[in-house]
């Protein structure tokens, strides 16, 4: 080994990872009620935490992480729960509000609540003379 590589070597100690788990895309059911679409997502094991959604050029990214882990006090003997990352996304219509979009995680479904924006109203355009 070269004086070179040696000096290298100690600063390598944590090697460069990547997470490598499925991605997954969520089933989801959509809802339509009188002022809202209610978007039921199913991402299981994954926190509230490690949830992140965004909205871009009204299109609305869902993105989440599962981690599988050992209740307190207990220790892993077999495992067939694999962690996955989810990844969906939604092109919004000019018809919901994208700025009240309200998001409640519970029992691995995600809830997504895109109210429907207010119609505007009927107007008279007038005309000129050129």
């Amino acid at each position: 080994m070269s004086e070179q590589t040696a000096a290298a070597t100690p600063a390598q100690t944590q090697p460069e990872t990547t997470r490598k788990v499925p991605l997954r895309s969520p089933v989801t059911d959509i809802y339509e009620t009188r002022d809202a679409l209610v978007l039921l997502m199913e991402m299981p094991g994954v926190d509230a935490n490690d949830v992140e959604i965004a909205v871009d050029n009204r299109v609305l990214t869902v993105t989440g992480r599962s981690s599988a882990k050992a209740p307190p006090g207990c220790t892993l003997v077999h495992a067939e729960y694999r962690d996955a990352d989810y990844q969906r996304a939604f092109t919004l219509s000019d018809a919901v509000d994208p700025s009240r979009i309200d998001a409640v995680a519970a029992d691995g479904v995600l809830r997504l609540t895109v109210p429907k924006a207010a119609p505007e109203p009927a107007r008279r355009i007038a005309v000129r003379r050129a």
